[in-house]
């Protein structure tokens, strides 16, 4: 006679078989915006149209005249798509031959995340299904009902549709071995994921190992974050003797490093977060460093120095190449409402460096702040408190925009839904939407599993954790 825990075991023993069943069969796809046997990119109507961006001097940047667009779409969209998404050259091996046409941009994405579903294996239950799934991919792209973060749009299907090949030594996952490997082309397996968090230790090989990982990062078009609490600072001690030359002067190097490094091989900015514990012995320059460089460029500036963004004045000071964000937690904040103390520490022994009033640092947070934009505020209790995987290691930092809260050592693949798209006579349609995210996640997952990442701890805990952000 089976006990009532017999029956959950074989309850459970059916749900497992069925999970491995369905992992064999694959997932099925229905078609809701597309029909077999038609192009789903045939569904817009198309022309020619010219991208031009200038400076404002009048200065050419970029152009690109008689681009094959969707007439929906709007000209600003025209520009991001062309100047930044096409691919310009080496087409096939062709220097001069490049993309000009959303449809080559859109097939080229969506073919390859198909082919990929299929050489994994376990996505699609026949070839019916991956049929239906680049259909209705393809479709979302063309109508502007969702979008990849842009490391896609630069990187994938750069190879599989045009041959193109790049340098290797990133790393990603091998489904044959079932072991992370060194890649030896850089768009066999592309860069797909657009946030990054990477750790820091305090050593100067550490250190420069981290500039080498950023510049990968930034060249394929990817932004990293970093919290730089484990650099000793200024005023501690070296263990050959001497004082440590301290955060801030690394800082500016690696200032400098993404400062030189076009993202995605673009005129886009390289991204980088750049993350300070609250009880840092250099927390008081951190603070003030960028509002500090603005008052240089601005005394450059009054002598007649350009005062664009991209002009002399601002290229010749520090700090303008990150965002800073600051680590308090709730202690510190408790210090602030009740006019408490609060002392920085050194990192090689945990002593007292300096006493602060609790107040009187929030004062410079928040003049600095509103000086210059920077230091923001990253509440390290609460993000912890909401830690969706708690029992493996704690967050300390988070991607250039901040949208992205996770471990050290791990990336975000994003993707964007436009949900006004799902409106059709003022009421939201949410089979169309539940069935747009089901697909989306799917794709997410794919290029996940497909893509390239600047170390094996990066490599590994994707695959270990497969972080998607829709």
């Amino acid at each position: 006679m089976r006990t009532v825990k017999d029956s959950g075991s074989v309850g459970q023993d059916q749900r497992e078989d069925a999970r491995k069943g369905e992992a064999r069969r694959g997932l099925g796809f229905q078609r809701l915006n597309t029909r077999a046997g038609t192009d789903p990119l045939a569904s817009e109507e198309y022309e020619l149209r010219d991208s031009v961006i200038t400076n404002p001097d009048g200065s050419v940047v970029f152009e690109l005249r008689g681009a094959e667009i969707p007439k929906s779409w709007s000209q600003l969209a025209t520009d991001i798509a062309v100047s930044k998404y096409f691919r310009k050259a080496g087409i096939h091996g062709d220097a001069k031959r490049g993309e000009n046409s959303v449809k080559m941009l859109v097939h080229r994405v969506a073919h390859t995340v198909r082919e990929a579903g299929e050489t994994l294996g376990g996505y699609f239950a026949s070839k019916e299904d991956a049929d239906t799934f680049e259909s209705e991919l393809g479709y979302l792209l063309v109508t502007q009902r969702a979008a990849f973060n842009s490391p896609v749009w630069f990187n994938l299907g750069l190879y599989q549709r045009y041959g193109i090949e790049g340098q290797g030594g990133n790393h990603y996952w091998n489904p044959q071995t079932d072991e992370i490997e060194e890649t030896a082309n850089a768009y066999e397996h592309p860069q797909c994921s657009a946030c990054f968090i990477q750790s820091v230790d305090d050593d100067l090989m550490s250190i420069y190992e981290l500039v080498r990982t950023e510049a990968r990062l930034f060249k394929y078009g990817s932004g990293t974050g970093t919290n730089f609490s484990q650099l000793r600072g200024k005023q501690e001690k070296l263990s050959g003797g001497g004082t440590s030359s301290g955060l801030m002067s690394f800082l500016e190097v690696f200032d400098r490093a993404a400062g030189a490094t076009k993202s995605g091989g673009t005129t886009r900015r390289a991204a980088k977060m750049v993350c300070l514990d609250m009880d840092h012995p250099e927390i008081v320059d951190f603070i003030e460093w960028k509002v500090r460089e603005e008052e240089k460029a601005r005394a450059l500036i009054a002598q007649g120095y350009d005062a664009d963004f991209n002009g002399d004045a601002y290229h010749t000071v520090s700090g303008q190449n990150s965002n800073n964000s600051i680590r308090v937690n709730d202690e510190f904040l408790r210090g602030v409402e009740q006019d408490g103390e609060w002392s920085t520490k050194m990192r090689t022994t945990g002593e007292v460096v300096e006493t602060y009033k609790a107040r009187d640092l929030w004062r410079k947070i928040a003049e600095s702040a509103w000086g210059c934009a920077d230091p923001g505020l990253q509440y390290d209790t609460t993000i912890n408190d909401w830690h969706t995987c708690p029992n493996t290691a704690r967050i300390n930092a988070s991607n250039p925009c901040s949208e992205y809260m996770f471990l050290d050592d791990t990336a975000c693949n994003l993707a964007s839904m436009n949900l006004l798209t799902f409106l059709k006579d003022g009421v939201f349609q949410v089979e169309d939407y539940m069935h747009a995210s089901r697909l989306w996640t799917v794709t997410l997952e794919i290029s996940v599993m497909m893509a390239q990442f600047p170390s094996k701890e990066i490599a590994q805990r994707s695959y270990d954790f497969r972080t998607l952000g829709l």
